[in-house]
């Protein structure tokens, strides 16, 4: 019989994945300076549903909820690195997580200057698959900004497909914005 349950043993220790490329780390204080930077660009956070930080305090605020979710049980944040280096080029984890239909949904985002490098691919495909294997969820889910072409490809290259379109389902800035659902499922649960 398959076992259909949540293991919460991966909030033990942060769990480290390596990759051929990268290093997903814990994210700590220290990295905030290169939170700033990706979250003070406007043009990566052009779809993120957020206003562009303005204050290296937010990008503190940020990293504190990102170890208060783990910490919580609540959700895993990796920073992302180059495996020879500790600058933080990005971010991406499993929040949401709803522990008992085995279900949590992805966040990434990545410094401008790493785009279209496969850099979001590998961290990605190594977080569903530490998601699927260690957490044993069965299903990924993704919410994006349906203008986020780069967003929608990356999702198709790892597999994902998508599930819905959602009219005006948030709030920015006093106007209503639509996003699309993606999902994967865990082909280890059929």
């Amino acid at each position: 019989m398959k076992n259909f349950s949540f293991n919460e043993n991966v909030f033990n220790k942060f769990p480290i994945i390596e990759t051929e490329k990268l290093l997903l780390r814990e994210i700590s204080l220290n990295d905030a300076v290169d939170i700033f930077e990706i979250y003070s660009n406007e043009e990566v956070m052009k779809y993120f549903g957020k206003n562009t930080y303005k204050e290296l305090k937010e990008a503190e605020l940020m990293a504190e909820r990102c170890i208060k979710a783990f910490k919580d049980k609540e959700g895993i944040r990796w920073g992302i690195t180059f495996k020879n280096s500790d600058e933080l080029i990005g971010t991406a984890g499993i929040w949401r997580i709803v522990k008992e239909h085995l279900r949590g949904e992805i966040g990434y985002d990545l410094k401008i200057t790493q785009w279209n490098k496969g850099i979001m691919t590998e961290a990605l495909k190594a977080i569903a698959e530490f998601g699927f294997s260690k957490m044993n969820l069965h299903t990924l889910e993704a919410n994006i900004d349906p203008e986020n072409t780069a967003s929608r490809k990356l999702l198709y290259k790892i597999g994902f497909i998508k599930e819905g379109y959602f009219r005006e389902s948030y709030l920015q800035d006093g106007k209503f914005l639509d996003s699309e659902i993606y999902s994967l499922l865990n082909t280890g649960h059929s």
